[in-house]
């Protein structure tokens, strides 16, 4: 897959057939579209092609709005790939680029520059400064401009009711379940493993601390987990805990993973932990032994769970 951060460093020449969008999660009902660019490129002479933004347009548009994303950008980028998507464009999102006319940013971008020849599109796709051009627009510049419109019908995405803002909320509210269904794979958390207090190892439970850069990226609701991770291209389960670990008087939040029949080095490494299921609240409890006898019993229900 070509990858570019920005429609500036964009200099490949081949056709496209195109979608438009944020992406965020990229689930199951951006999935509906995906697959139709990437099994039309298959069949055609064209190369299948994503121009996605980041930031979040709601980021810069509402500056008030503490939007959390389901992926960082790199996450994103990975996902796609696995989907079999050509081209990856992701253009940095600014007041500057929103104030482009419907008229601009079609001939410009999308003809001048990404060499389209079909849009496939939700039919409720908006563009242009202020978003004032709709489908038909979109229609009418392919007219003009030699290329088509492919309109996804309102029942076709409507059927799927899937949307990143109910993902959201279900790993808000701890439903990973659900989150995983919508999105159609594990809800995964990225990040660095940094040294931390030692507390798991004194429990008997040692934990990897994950450090996440992106501020930006949604934490789910505090509790444990049953996960899993590759870890030196092995499959590794686990349990983490996101929270602020009450019953040691924490103070700072972290994520912490302990991984089950695993001992190596992780520090300064950089790993994926998928989500599987949800095992409890964060509680406060009466002493350090009743946490440890609820860490065993979380364990004995991960291990149940995996081997289900």
């Amino acid at each position: 897959m070509i990858t570019v951060r920005s429609i500036s460093k964009y200099n490949e020449v081949y056709p496209t057939v195109i979608t438009i969008g944020t992406f965020d999660g990229v689930h199951i009902g951006h999935r509906k579209i995906l697959d139709k660019i990437i099994n039309h490129a298959k069949n055609t002479a064209l190369k299948s092609a994503v121009l996605t933004f980041f930031p979040h347009p709601r980021m810069v548009l509402q500056k008030d709005a503490d939007i959390k994303l389901l992926n960082t950008v790199d996450e994103k980028i990975a996902i796609l790939e696995r989907l079999g998507l050509d081209i990856l464009i992701i253009h940095p999102f600014t007041m500057e680029f929103s104030r482009l006319t419907a008229t601009e940013f079609v001939r410009d971008i999308l003809v001048n520059t990404l060499n389209i020849k079909k849009v496939i599109i939700g039919y409720d796709h908006r563009f242009g400064r202020n978003r004032n051009a709709n489908i038909t627009d979109l229609i009418a510049f392919g007219n003009a401009l030699d290329f088509s419109v492919d309109e996804i019908p309102a029942q076709e995405i409507d059927a799927v009711s899937v949307s990143s803002t109910k993902i959201r909320k279900a790993l808000e509210a701890g439903d990973i379940e659900t989150a995983n269904s919508y999105l159609g794979y594990e809800y995964m958390l990225t990040g660095t493993i940094v040294r931390g207090k030692g507390n798991g190892k004194k429990l008997g439970f040692p934990t990897a601390n994950l450090s996440i850069a992106e501020s930006y990226k949604l934490i789910p609701k505090n509790g444990a987990y049953t996960v899993k991770s590759t870890l030196n291209g092995e499959t590794v389960y686990g349990m983490m805990n996101i929270g602020f670990n009450p019953t040691l008087n924490g103070t700072e939040k972290s994520v912490e993973v302990n991984f089950f029949d695993f001992d190596a080095d992780l520090y300064g490494k950089k790993i994926q932990v998928d989500i599987l299921a949800r095992l409890r609240e964060e509680h406060k409890f009466e002493s350090v032994d009743a946490l440890k006898g609820q860490l065993a019993k979380d364990k004995k229900k991960s291990l149940e769970f995996i081997q289900k």
